[in-house]
C-alpha cells in the first residue's frame, strides 16, 4: 500500500504549482478548511467544484444489536456530516466499465 500525502507534502505541492511560499499554502488550507467547516455547519452543505460537496445529515434513531452479547439496544438520533465524491472526480479515479 502506497503512503498516503501529509498536510506538509500537500502545502509543499501546492505552494510549488502556485508559486507561494510553503506558509502561504499551509494558510490556504486552513482556511478552506475552516470555510468548509463554518458553512457546512450553517448552511448544511459546502461544495469544491469538482471534488464534491460536504453535507450534514441527520440519522433517526434506531434499535442496534450489541455485537458482543447481541442484546438489542436503542441508538439515540444524532447529527452526521457526509462527503459526496462529485461525478467527474468519480470517473477520473474510477472509469466506468464499458
Amino acid at each position: 500500500m502506497a503512503a498516503t500525502m501529509t498536510k506538509t507534502a500537500l502545502v509543499r505541492q501546492l505552494a510549488e504549482k502556485l508559486e507561494l511560499t510553503n506558509k502561504q499554502g499551509a494558510a490556504f488550507l486552513d482556511l478552506l478548511a475552516e470555510t468548509a467547516i463554518k458553512e457546512t455547519k450553517k448552511n448544511g452543505v459546502f461544495v469544491i467544484p469538482g471534488l464534491g460537496r460536504l453535507v450534514k445529515a441527520e440519522r433517526k434513531a434506531r434499535m442496534g444489536r450489541n455485537p458482543q452479547t447481541g442484546e438489542q439496544i436503542k441508538i439515540k438520533a444524532k447529527t452526521v456530516v457526509k462527503f459526496r465524491v462529485a461525478k467527474s472526480a468519480k470517473d477520473a479515479i474510477a472509469p466506468p466499465k464499458k
